[in-house]
């Protein structure tokens, strides 16, 4: 690739736009040291709760074959990035639409890495709040077994961690976030798992939470209305209880969907990359100040930053 502006931070050429997310855009890269091609989040532009939110997710690193979490960042002039693994099968809400229903064995294995993903996430003492389709992932395996990986930690915290504000605010995604989210309760591993319900019926029935009535049917029934509880008390009590539930109901081996006249199937998402450029830059006189902001917050001591660094 023939790049027409130096590295970002003498290491990252920015190639081409791939996705617009809640805080920013993302682009494919090629990592000089790497030697491979990886995902750059660029801060597009930002309030002092956008840069908290860069903070936060900058913060998180777990390092699991079901999670993608960035793995660095840059800073130059006014350009600030997250650098994460590339995953070219688009999300499961692209599936989703693209597909419907998918099929109960396939829905079964996807809850399965998505309860691994989200014990690894708890291990390391964070919540995720955002669990819902499009951020999860999904590496390019056509119609064999799916590879879910989860995604955005923009508004993750860790548990236990003080509050940054004293006015109570809802996080998360209206019907797939727990009802207890909506009225700013502390960040608990079970709000997650409840996500996780609500994401197995969404797959399995087409329809979106504000639209659902009931359970879906079938061998996954119990544990979906376990984890989609009211009661926080009511649903599993972790990942791991949930996943060896689970997994005594039946995960099936290998991709029985391919004998299905439509099986799902993963396309890759991504046009073959282009002549590398930097996207277009806003008003440089922003950079410093920027950049101090940034520097502060990450020397300011948040209990999330400092802890997941520590780890």
């Amino acid at each position: 690739m023939a790049a027409t502006d130096p590295p970002l931070a003498g290491r990252y050429v920015l190639a081409e736009q791939i996705g617009v997310g809640g805080m920013g855009s993302v682009w494919r890269a090629w990592d000089l040291k790497q030697h491979k091609h990886v995902a750059a989040k660029v801060l597009g532009r930002h309030d002092g709760s956008l840069l908290l939110r860069f903070v936060r997710e900058q913060s998180v690193r777990i390092q699991h074959p079901y999670v993608v979490a960035p793995t660095g960042w840059a800073a130059e002039d006014d350009l600030v990035v997250l650098i994460m693994d590339l995953v070219g099968g688009g999300s499961v809400a692209t599936l989703l639409g693209d597909h419907g229903p998918l099929p109960e064995t396939y829905v079964t294995v996807l809850l399965d890495q998505l309860l691994q993903a989200l014990g690894a996430v708890h291990d390391a003492g964070v919540v995720h709040r955002d669990v819902k389709p499009a951020n999860l992932l999904l590496e390019v395996t056509g119609t064999g077994r799916p590879h879910l990986r989860l995604a955005d930690f923009g508004v993750a915290a860790l548990v236990d961690e003080p509050r940054l504000t004293q006015v109570p605010t809802a996080i998360g995604t209206r019907g797939y976030a727990a009802p207890e989210q909506g009225t700013g309760a502390a960040p608990d591993i079970r709000q997650d798992l409840y996500a996780a319900g609500v994401v197995a019926s969404t797959l399995l029935t087409g329809v979106e939470p504000r639209h659902r009535t009931g359970a879906a049917p079938g061998r996954l029934s119990p544990l979906i209305e376990a984890l989609t509880a009211l009661d926080p008390d009511r649903r599993p009590s972790s990942a791991a209880v949930a996943l060896a539930q689970l997994r005594r109901t039946g995960v099936p081996p290998g991709a029985p969907w391919q004998s299905d006249p439509d099986p799902p199937e993963v396309f890759d998402q991504l046009a073959p990359p282009v002549q590398t450029r930097v996207p277009d830059r806003p008003d440089p006189a922003r950079a410093l100040t920027l950049l101090a902001v940034v520097c502060f917050a990450l020397a300011s001591g948040l209990a999330l930053t400092a802890v997941a660094l520590l780890r």
